[in-house]
């Protein structure tokens, strides 16, 4: 018998097989069961998700011979003629390659006969997004009015290409991405079926490249069973793949807190040379430092993470803010825009990575404005008034007094200058000596957090109140 892939050998036949969907099937066997079966179905969502399996499935409900029923028995020539693509009342067009009008009027004239030897005559039209304008119009009147015996079922991923005149006759079951958890769970049961172990980290991985394609995943598990030997081991993936692996993205993120440019240049040395491409080399490090936010925000979802929460980092995770792990994360993304014009990807990710391993010593505006503000509080003088710096200009100058005897010329003395503001330095310095020589007890304490004493001491001389 010819070799099989994984995504055909595991096809879903029943509703209950469909892996993902509850409410999509749910409604179809609730609507089977009652006798409440629509002349038009419309399904969308992403790709691999299965919605040309549920047409398929509804085909098989609506022409099994203990039709309609919920759950097909998939032993009857209907059943069987279905699920090997060859019966002659269930007419699967590809909407890609059959999208003029004259295939919308040969459709239409396929109507008129009743079906061969079914009960129904159904037809499936995948990525229905593709017809033309002129294909969709002409069967307008058959999807609104066809005959008893007729069904349509659609299947597209860009539901916003589809004409609203479409979607206003069509029922709609909106498909979703498959939690990774699910996924992660079929590949291990077929794992099982095939006699074949695997480390759940191995197929997790798998599940996660999938983005919520159980087609995906069935393509990537075929090619890692291809070289696995039997065993799928997380390593070993890395290995024939070219990954980075979370052991190392640890490493390099360890090197870049202790500020270790040596160590973080050559650790890009040894995976590049290991055969890791930059471009997914960048994909990796960007998921990691997402990661390190999304734990940083107190998510510990494996789904949403990379990897399990405690193989993360701790000392990059304690040494980063929220605000360092952003800029890292937008240093990464530019990268990954730049790598493409660059002259040489590998010098534009060493300077990246070198500009990582200062990131502990990065401010942010938002923070550094924080930090000034917070000081200033903290080195007023006691009682003293805020001012704007600006309501001095608007003051009315002061009048003599009455009898006041003019100056030479009939003119007052022009008011003194006013004292010069105390620069934000100054008060810093006066903080300082009052705390190291306990002078001043009399003031209430005021504190000043570490963040704003560098602050201060950077830009020494410079800010003015």
């Amino acid at each position: 018998m010819a070799y099989e892939v994984t995504a055909t050998r595991k096809r879903p036949k029943t509703f209950d097989e469909l892996a993902g969907q509850e409410f999509v099937a749910a409604t179809l066997k609730s609507s089977l069961e009652t006798g409440r079966i629509a002349h038009a179905y419309l399904f969308t969502g992403p790709r691999g998700c299965g919605k040309t399996s549920s047409a398929r499935i509804l085909a098989r409900s609506l022409n099994c011979v203990e039709g309609p029923i919920s759950s097909p028995c998939g032993e009857c020539a209907s059943c069987r003629e279905i699920a090997e693509g060859r019966s002659l009342d269930v007419i699967e067009i590809d909407g890609a390659s059959n999208t003029g009008v004259n295939d919308a009027r040969q459709i239409i004239e396929e109507v008129l006969f009743p079906p061969n030897s079914s009960r129904y005559k159904i037809y499936i039209i995948d990525e229905v997004h593709m017809l033309s304008n002129s294909a969709f119009n002409a069967l307008l009147k058959t999807i609104e009015e066809p005959p008893p015996y007729v069904v349509f079922i659609f299947a597209t991923t860009e539901l916003h290409k589809v004409p609203a005149t479409i979607k206003s006759r069509c029922q709609q079951f909106a498909f979703r991405l498959i939690p990774i958890e699910t996924i992660a769970g079929i590949l291990k049961k077929t794992c099982e079926e095939m006699g074949m172990q695997a480390e759940d980290e191995a197929l997790f991985w798998i599940a996660r490249e999938s983005t919520g394609s159980l087609r995906d995943a069935y393509t990537l598990f075929d090619q890692v069973v291809s070289f696995s030997d039997g065993n799928i081991q997380s390593a070993v993936i890395r290995e024939k793949l070219g990954l980075v692996g979370i052991d190392n993205l640890n490493a390099l993120a360890t090197a870049c807190v202790e500020n270790d440019r040596r160590k973080a240049l050559l650790l890009i040395d040894d995976l590049l040379g290991a055969g890791v491409a930059i471009e997914q080399f960048v994909i990796d490090m960007a998921g990691f430092y997402h990661s390190l936010l999304l734990l940083k925000a107190g998510v510990r979802k494996e789904s949403l993470l990379s990897d399990s929460p405690e193989r993360f980092s701790e000392k990059a995770l304690q040494t980063l803010n929220e605000e360092q792990i952003e800029r890292a994360l937008d240093l990464l993304l530019g990268l990954y825009r730049d790598i493409r014009y660059s002259i040489s990807p590998r010098f534009e990710l060493e300077a990246v990575v070198s500009k990582l391993c200062l990131l502990d010593k990065w401010v942010s505006p938002l923070e550094l404005r924080i930090a000034i503000a917070n000081a200033r509080e903290a080195l007023a003088p006691s009682g003293e008034q805020k001012k704007n710096r600006f309501s001095t200009a608007l003051e009315t100058p002061p009048t003599s007094p009455a009898g006041a005897i003019p100056e030479r010329g009939g003119l007052t003395a022009a008011p003194a200058p006013p004292p010069r503001s105390e620069t934000l330095s100054e008060g810093f310095e006066r903080y300082l000596a009052k705390r190291e020589t306990g002078a001043g007890k009399g003031e209430p304490a005021r504190k000043i957090s570490p963040q704003a004493e560098r602050v201060l001491r950077i830009f020494e001389g410079t800010i003015i109140n």
